[in-house]
């Protein structure tokens, strides 16, 4: 599960109401822990920042984001007028980042006076994730954000009849379909593409990536443009859904046992 994203998650801000404690504290709450590992981006063909030491913030409500220690910072940042506000950490400072000859515009932020209960952000500085070029999460290159360690994934099959249609007429039928749960975000059903007539699919130029699942192609589903998508080589913790198919569009329904489930969350972060 995600300890910030979704409705009831532990640090949202309205929490969960099956507990037997109450959290003594502001609604919007803040947390600050240790990313395990060593991360590096680079722009262009130059490395920008190389740290063993980045944190992890986890925010009420929103993505969690990874800053690390200003001297852990090898290329040029050069301060920008640019400013923001946070009421729950301060006045946000932004920097332009130089190296291999690029400069990328206010890729770059911290607090230099942060409010006194977020004092811990002080020295440190976080980065926009698409703002560089590569990012390795020890020596796998990785993209979209950092992984959150609350994020569970798990894969089961299922013998539950599973029904995708598009604008109501039928366009797969399984009992061999796969969930995974995934943090706060709704069960996804994956579906054998084996269990689609390929007449109805069409190949999307259409990527995405997952730091979770990895690399996902799209297909257009017989008429709905990117309604599945599938992850051809997915990473090692979710390799059965290999040579399965999600579902989300447009005039585009997926019933469990009969139940409408909910699709509406595109895997686009």
């Amino acid at each position: 599960m995600s300890l910030t994203l979704g409705r009831h998650r532990p640090l949202s801000s309205t929490g969960p109401a099956t507990v037997n404690y109450e959290i003594d504290g502001p609604r919007h709450r803040l947390f600050f822990g240790p990313f395990p590992r060593r991360i590096r981006a680079f722009l262009g063909d130059e490395l920008v920042l190389d740290s063993v030491r980045a944190m992890l913030l986890h925010e009420s409500n929103l993505m969690v984001v990874l800053y690390l220690p200003r001297e852990d910072v090898l290329a040029t940042l050069t301060r920008s007028e640019h400013t923001t506000h946070c009421p729950f950490k301060g006045d946000a400072s932004y920097w332009d980042v130089e190296a291999d000859g690029q400069r990328a515009p206010n890729a770059a932020w911290g607090y230099l006076e942060p409010q006194p209960e977020a004092s811990w952000l002080e020295g440190y500085v976080a980065f926009y994730w698409d703002a560089m070029d590569t990012w390795f999460d020890e020596d796998e290159e990785t993209g979209a954000h950092p992984r959150d360690p609350y994020t569970r994934i798990d894969v089961r099959r299922t013998s539950r009849p599973v029904e995708v249609t598009v604008r109501g007429e039928v366009v797969a039928q399984t009992r061999k379909a796969l969930v995974l749960s995934e943090g706060h975000l709704p069960n996804r059903f994956y579906v054998p593409r084996a269990d689609v007539p390929e007449r109805l699919l069409e190949v999307s130029p259409t990527h995405s990536y997952c730091p979770y699942k990895g690399t996902a192609s799209y297909l257009h589903v017989a008429g709905v443009r990117d309604g599945a998508w599938y992850y051809p080589t997915p990473y090692d913790g979710v390799r059965l859904i290999r040579d399965h198919l999600a579902f989300h569009g447009e005039g585009l329904e997926v019933r469990v046992a009969g139940e409408l489930i909910e699709t509406a969350m595109p895997p686009r972060s």
